[in-house]
């Protein structure tokens, strides 16, 4: 005959091995569009995390889109196509192309974009790190607003539109002569200093340019070179929701 503590032990190993994986249900995902015009977002996830919303849509003048991320960790990043038409079959944008396709299904975006990134679900205190970077060069403003969340929760981001104050050198034009984006240092030139390649990729070697200091001067919490201040990416624990706001 088992003994009482041993059938409570069994009892309890039974219990705790039916139960369902841990995750983390409830944080919900929602791009703002604040611009007088249409705007195409666009959502990459990094390697081994799933597409969410088939990875693009559209999105009108003074509308948002609302969707629940996923409950297990999750990163990768989002932008704003701009420009975008659809010709004889083909679909393309003036910024942040993915390939020509409406649903980017995990396809990254041409530079310049300005891109909010996320790391979700990690940590101990189910922390959701965000940040926006203008490593990859601006197209839009773009904020990042968390909502009910834990500790140290700012909103970040680039509020300023950028393209009027663009170098002339950074400048990227569209077809019909509109400037459309304002490109990095690293984009418009390629060199592996501006790029952080090689030699160059570490935080001993890799430094601020004029090129970043120009975006860094218009908006100083975001990221504007590979190896930026790491404390950039805020850290929020258990946000009920992420909004990314354009044209904020």
């Amino acid at each position: 005959m088992a003994f009482p503590s041993t059938i409570f032990s069994l009892s309890l190993l039974l219990v705790l091995c039916t139960l369902p994986k841990a995750t983390h249900a409830g944080l919900i995902l929602t791009l703002v569009n604040n611009c007088p015009y249409t705007i195409w977002p666009a959502i990459q996830p990094n390697a081994g995390h799933p597409v969410l919303e088939r990875g693009g849509f559209a999105l009108h003048t003074l509308t948002h889109r609302s969707f629940p991320a996923p409950t297990t960790h999750w990163s990768g990043r989002v932008w704003a196509r701009t420009g975008c038409t659809y010709a004889k079959g083909h679909f393309s944008c003036a910024t942040g192309d993915c390939g020509g396709r409406l649903e980017c299904e995990g396809l990254g975006g041409a530079a310049p974009a300005t891109l909010a990134q996320f790391t979700l679900h990690h940590g101990h205190a189910d922390f959701s790190s965000y940040g926006v970077s203008l490593v990859d060069g601006f197209n839009i403003p773009m904020t990042v607003t968390p909502h009910e969340g834990k500790g140290q929760c700012p909103v970040v981001g680039c509020r300023v539109d950028l393209l009027a104050t663009c170098p002339h050198g950074l400048k990227y034009y569209a077809p019909d002569g509109h400037v459309m984006g304002c490109k990095s240092g690293c984009t418009a030139f390629g060199t592996d200093e501006l790029c952080c390649r090689n030699h160059f990729n570490s935080p001993q070697t890799c430094h601020a340019s004029s090129y970043s200091a120009f975006f860094k001067h218009a908006c100083p919490a975001t990221v504007t070179y590979a190896h930026d201040n790491p404390s950039l990416m805020h850290e929020c624990s258990s946000p009920r929701e992420l909004k990314v706001i354009f044209c904020h």
